[in-house]
């Protein structure tokens, strides 16, 4: 008599744990429409704001975060560096509209593994959680060409910076001293090395490449 054959014991390999974070609804629930429809992977958690994220990270321990960088009072690269702070294994995946050179920089910078724009096909992006789930650190080649851009160009001081964003919401170089607490002719030396720095010869020109690089944003 023939023993009947013992059942397979092999268990299907885990899913790639995801949870998405970004504060527009519809988004959110296509980009978890898309993972759901892949057999290895799933969307474990997913939630609009930067501190919901840091608070639901630690619940949920997900194996690959998608991360918005504009999410409020607590932004993407905020929430990045609370959360790499708890666990530095962190696999965090920027996927955002901004290609500014130093919003990609900042978001390294706080931790993040990669950047995608979200004009990516749905392909690669099935593709690049798979790749960071495996522990590499994928970099799509506009990304590449921006952090050369950035490295290639003289760097803004951080008082550089506060007088470019005063700037962009309306103020003049008066009430940009008075605001910063420096005189009026040391805010015309910085808008001077602005204007130097950006390539630009007035402040209309100065913000809108700020800007687009991502040193500054409109409120």
């Amino acid at each position: 008599m023939t023993a009947p054959q013992a059942q397979s014991s092999t268990t299907p390999p885990a899913r790639i744990r995801v949870m998405c974070v970004e504060d527009h609804r519809i988004v959110r629930e296509g980009i978890a429409l898309i993972i759901n429809q892949e057999a290895d992977m799933e969307t474990v958690c997913s939630c609009s704001s930067g501190d919901e994220a840091i608070a639901m990270y630690a619940q949920c321990k997900p194996d690959v975060v998608l991360m918005d960088l504009r999410l409020g009072k607590t932004s993407g690269v905020d929430a990045i560096k609370a959360i790499r702070k708890d666990d530095p294994n962190a696999r965090i995946v920027v996927l955002t509209m901004y290609e500014g050179d130093e919003d990609i920089y900042r978001a390294h910078q706080a931790g993040a593994t990669t950047y995608l724009l979200k004009d990516t096909l749905s392909s690669d992006l099935i593709r690049v959680v798979r790749q960071v789930h495996a522990g590499e650190r994928p970099v799509q080649p506009e990304v590449q060409a921006r952090l050369a851009e950035r490295a290639n160009s003289p760097t803004l001081t951080t008082r550089e910076i506060e007088v470019l964003q005063l700037i962009s919401e309306g103020l003049r170089n008066k009430e940009v001293g008075a605001t910063l607490g420096i005189t009026e002719g040391t805010v015309q030396i910085h808008v001077k090395n602005i204007f130097a720095k950006l390539h630009v010869n007035d402040r209309t020109a100065a913000v809108q490449k700020a800007v687009r690089r991502g040193l500054i944003q409109m409120k």
